[in-house]
């Protein structure tokens, strides 16, 4: 059972909203004694730091970027008069990747796992009508029993290094907004819903959880503000008589009011936009109310500069109009869940969204993109550690669904990405993940994991979980580039003919797929790390999309350039980018806009 509600932070008549974001203090602490010193108390120095934001990219000292422990954040916080009698909170979005927080001196609480919001309750803590302090312990050490998994080395000078079994930068620090937050004492506290379409109607099976047992009301209001259903109680259905439907591009969102009563008087107020739409897997086919659809977009990150994985709302416009500008229709939440308002704007924009939780580096590789197609073989499963792995695994899942179930933009679940799955170890670990997905679900949207390359028919031992099979194939870049790249197709297709031959019945999607590629870099004949290498790469992997029938869409790996770890086969960073950093486009953007706008809607349907 979840510890607090994971309902996004709004101001209604019943509740009170105040971002904290801004600059707060911030410091180091290399030799872990923060906490032993007393820095709950008041952090050390004067530097000031924006929230939210990743604390790497603003210094120029390189011991500050790659620093790995415990950093330190502050600030004061005033708290109303008129709050006194009602539950305060402190809601952080994210604090990668585990955290303590300190209220006037006092330890509130802790949490681990760094992409999902958690509270504080600080009722009994706060000064009313008084300033208050509060300190934030960060810490953002890698290990293999919290994902995302990696591990944490002392160089010989006795400082930390984080090595990800990743292939993206670890950034951390407090990288989503924070609210103080006022509640009643009777409040809601998390709500699902199911929907059902008949003919031109739309049935909304509804269920809500509160802290007491006063009278549950619920108002559905169309976009122009009419009320289009009602419903008392809090479990029931709710019929909405021609229904507008949520679709692809076509986004309409109706606008649910759920409130407690007591008699006439409002204890609490919650509302959300919502969409209603159905997702299901029919045979080979994935179909958004009814009707199929190809998957055209991309793998992204939360990545840019300055401010690298924090939350920045003009990076997200920007992403989402050159999504619709090149005719993309849906993107994977690579690697981890991004910040709330991004599944807000996907939710008006109408883009499809596989919503994936933060199990990548389970499979033990500092360089995985580069092992992922050796047939190395970690069985990264059968470490005595993976029992604290599981239960880490299955609560930030819990935490994921919990968080984004009411998004109609979500239509599918990533459980892992890129796991160990050639060895029996892994099957009884895959099974209790994708069983509690089902089962936290009520909607029973389909479950997924991105295969790794070693992973292929007769080998995986885990794709039979999976209701849609997500592959990640690199042929013509890790395996057999340049000149061998027709090799690299006839591979390409061997591996799909072996695919075919199973006749899973299933949809297949590519969730990865791609040419590193320098902006500035041209070249004929073409070479690897050219715009024209990229061009000649998407063509031949495209024509192998196009010769079977169950593949069901593409996500190309990367919507823009991003930083990863340094090292000699990087160059700054990961440039698989049909974008750059700068979100500018390189030549093979033309050539997908061309593609995914002229491909119908229900390609292959």
């Amino acid at each position: 059972m979840l510890e607090n509600s994971m309902l996004y932070p709004r101001t209604t008549v019943s509740r009170r909203a105040l971002s904290l974001d801004g600059m707060w203090g911030f410091c180091l602490d290399p030799l872990g004694r923060g906490e032993k010193d007393g820095w709950a108390d008041g952090i050390p120095g004067r530097d000031l730091i924006p929230v939210p934001a990743s604390f790497q990219d603003f210094y120029t000292e390189k011991e500050i970027r790659e620093f790995a422990g415990d950093v330190w954040y502050e600030r004061e916080m005033f708290v109303p008069e008129e709050w006194e009698g009602r539950q305060v909170f402190l809601r952080f979005g994210a604090a990668t990747h585990r955290a303590a927080v300190y209220v006037n001196g006092r330890k509130i609480t802790e949490h681990e796992g760094g992409f999902l919001p958690f509270c504080a309750e600080i009722t009994g803590v706060v000064r009313y009508n008084a300033k208050n302090q509060v300190v934030v312990r960060v810490n953002n050490e890698l290990t293999v029993t919290n994902i995302p998994c990696g591990e944490t080395i002392v160089l010989p000078d006795g400082q930390k290094m984080n090595k990800p079994y990743f292939d993206f930068f670890n950034y951390s620090g407090l990288q989503r907004s924070v609210y103080l937050m006022a509640l009643p004492k009777e409040y809601v506290f998390d709500f699902d819903l199911d929907y059902e379409l008949t003919g031109q109607d739309a049935l909304i099976h509804y269920s809500v959880v509160t802290t007491g047992d006063h009278e549950v009301e619920l108002t559905l209001y169309d976009e122009e503000g009419r009320q289009a259903a009602a419903s008392m109680g809090k479990e029931g259905t709710m019929r909405v008589e021609d229904a507008h439907l949520w679709r692809v591009h076509h986004a309409y969102l109706y606008r649910l009011v759920i409130r407690i009563l007591d008699g006439e008087r409002v204890i609490d107020e919650y509302e959300q936009e919502i969409g209603i739409r159905t997702v299901r897997v029919e045979g080979t086919s994935i179909r958004i109310n009814g009707e199929p659809v190809y998957l055209r977009g991309f793998g992204k990150h939360e990545d840019s500069d300055i401010v690298g994985r924090g939350f920045h709302p003009g990076v997200m416009k920007r992403d989402f109009e050159l999504m619709k500008w090149i005719g993309a229709n849906s993107f994977r939440t690579a690697h981890y869940p991004y910040s709330e308002e991004i599944y807000q704007m996907a939710d008006r924009e109408g883009f499809l969204v596989i919503d994936e939780v933060a199990a990548v580096g389970l499979f033990e590789s500092l360089m995985n993109f580069m092992e992922a197609s050796s047939g190395k073989k970690t069985a990264f499963f059968a470490k005595e550690t993976t029992p604290i792995l599981l239960k880490a695994h299955k609560k930030a899942l819990e935490e994921l669904i919990a968080r984004d179930k009411n998004h109609p933009c979500v239509i599918a679940w990533s459980l892992l990405n890129e796991p160990e799955t050639t060895d029996e170890a892994a099957v009884p670990y895959f099974e209790e993940i994708f069983e509690l997905a089902h089962e936290l679900d009520v909607q029973k949207r389909p479950r997924t994991f991105a295969l790794i390359m070693n992973s292929v028919p007769g080998t995986c031992k885990c794709y039979q979980f999976s209701d849609i099979i997500a592959l990640n194939r690199y042929y013509g870049w890790y395996v057999r580039g340049g000149y061998e790249l027709s090799e690299a197709e006839a591979l390409f297709r061997r591996e799909m003919d072996a695919w075919k031959a199973l006749d899973l019945k299933k949809p297949f999607l590519f969730t990865e797929y791609g040419a590193d590629t320098l902006s500035s870099e041209h070249k004929l004949p073409s070479v690897m790390w050219s715009q024209e290498y990229q061009d000649a790469y998407l063509r031949i992997t495209n024509e192998v999309f196009d010769s079977y029938d169950f593949v069901k869409g593409e996500q190309i790996w990367n919507f823009a350039d991003f930083q990863t770890t340094e090292g000699i086969l990087r160059v700054n960073g990961n440039k698989k980018g049909v974008f750059t950093r700068q979100r500018q486009p390189k030549d093979a953007a033309y050539l997908l806009r061309k593609r995914w706008k002229e491909l119908p809607p229900d390609f292959k349907g």
